[in-house]
């Protein structure tokens, strides 16, 4: 019997419905429970077959975890390591090499020394930076975001320069990324489940949270959609993510992959809403079985085969 365990935190809606459309598929030989895990032997194998991550990115301890288990043949999703090397300027670095459109990205230094550093730190930066060159590059209004977040948290949109210099003194010791603003006229957020399957929602970052899904979910266009869809593969497949969001501003109709690492997306029933709870639930389980029955191998890393040509 392969036992597929969901490891979660706060969430209330998504890990129980899908640990039950699990067990409700009535395939014999797979099963699915809420994960428990105490102290950790090294080298130590789990009873898992699969694991379904929805919080080690908040808890070191559930990363190490799952590390461990990966390492003695159990199936994670997402893969722990790629996890925790990816960040969202490499990601946009990557769409850009694989074609994929994205907006002027600039990787700015901690505007405060992180603890435990001194300037001596940072001897090998450039200093004053070419603020004329990169405000060039990017032009205004822009966006100020960490390297690597998520939620929407420390973002600021900033209208000129000294706008953003008086935001930048607030980041401390925070990495972040300056990027071009782009003046949507639509927006989407996409479930992307086993490299393989899409779902494109309609949405509104500019709504309350809970109200950010369009209700009905009015298609775009069908070329649009077309090219989210195949943008979206591209990124997950090139990444290696079994489970994420794509997320994409539409400017005069050229779809902008704004964010794409959220390897433990949004889907909680009450912000989501039913059809896209239904959608997400059943894929996800539906990739848990298969997952669940197929033989043991070590995780596969692509985005460089993507770089030389190789398979997509």
């Amino acid at each position: 019997m392969a036992i597929v365990g969901v490891l979660y935190g706060m969430e209330e809606s998504f890990p129980p419905a899908l640990v039950d459309r699990i067990n409700a598929t009535g395939v014999e030989d797979v099963s699915a429970e809420h994960l428990k895990v105490g102290g950790v032997e090294m080298a130590a194998p789990t009873r898992y077959g699969v694991i379904i991550d929805r919080i080690s990115h908040d808890i070191p301890f559930y990363r190490s975890y799952l590390k461990n288990a990966v390492l003695t043949g159990t199936k994670v999703i997402n893969n722990p390591f790629w996890w925790s090397a990816d960040d969202k300027f490499f990601n946009y670095a990557l769409a850009k090499k694989l074609g994929v459109a994205v907006p002027n990205t600039v990787l700015l230094p901690h505007k405060q020394h992180p603890k435990g550093t001194t300037d001596r730190s940072m001897r090998n930066m450039e200093y004053p930076l070419d603020w004329p060159g990169i405000f060039d590059y990017i032009g205004f209004p822009a966006f100020l975001k960490p390297h690597d977040g998520g939620g929407w948290k420390s973002v600021y949109r900033v209208g000129t320069p000294e706008e953003f210099s008086t935001v930048y003194d607030e980041t401390g010791d925070l990495c972040m990324t300056l990027q071009s603003a782009v003046s949507f006229q639509e927006y989407f957020r996409c479930y992307v489940v086993d490299q393989e399957k899409v779902h494109v929602m309609r949405y509104d970052p500019g709504q309350p949270h809970h109200l950010r899904y369009v209700p009905g979910n009015p298609p775009p266009e069908r070329a649009l959609g077309e090219r989210i869809e195949r943008d979206a593969l591209t990124l997950c497949r090139a990444l290696g993510y079994d489970l994420n969001t794509v997320e994409f501003a539409v400017e005069d109709g050229v779809p902008y992959a704004i964010d794409f690492m959220n390897p433990a997306p949004d889907a909680a029933l009450e912000s989501v809403g039913a059809e896209n709870f239904e959608w997400i639930v059943e894929a996800v389980a539906e990739m848990a079985v298969k997952r669940a029955r197929q033989a043991p191998g070590p995780p596969v890393y692509r985005w460089q085969s993507f770089l030389t040509g190789g398979e997509r």
